[in-house]
């Protein structure tokens, strides 16, 4: 049997708290969510301005990341690469970049994703939130 780190609330609060700076500083609107390793809701935050479908975005990537333990980013490129039978991919619907995996010692705890301004900058804000963390 196998021991794995779990995120806390306490580890989510830093995260959504980093993510949050890293946005506010480049004045960007944005929605943030953070997922276990199963994919599951554990944090959601619109901040101000943040367009309302970046609500459904956010969390698709996340959960895209988490289920499978890897940046969203790679989905979105197989994809534009031309193999667009993976879009009926089950269970994974956040095919863009923004989506990072939170990885420690090889095992996915959860994933940050991030939706509203272009994919680079949330992808930068949701490692952004990652690093407070240490990872």
């Amino acid at each position: 049997m196998k021991n794995k780190a779990v995120l806390e609330i306490a580890d989510v609060k830093l995260i959504a708290a980093a993510a949050e700076a890293e946005a506010v500083k480049n004045n960007w609107a944005v929605t943030i969510a953070i997922v276990d390793d199963g994919g599951h809701m554990l944090w959601l935050q619109r901040l101000d301005g943040a367009p309302p479908i970046s609500s459904h975005i956010a969390p698709a990537k996340a959960h895209t990341a988490a289920l499978g333990r890897r940046e969203s980013k790679i989905y979105e490129d197989v994809i534009n690469q031309g193999r667009v039978s993976f879009l009926s991919a089950p269970a994974i619907s956040g095919m863009l970049e923004g989506g990072v995996p939170i990885m420690k010692d090889g095992q996915c705890l959860g994933a940050v994703g991030v939706s509203g301004v272009k994919s680079t900058e949330d992808a930068q804000i949701a490692r952004a939130g990652i690093a407070a963390i240490g990872l």
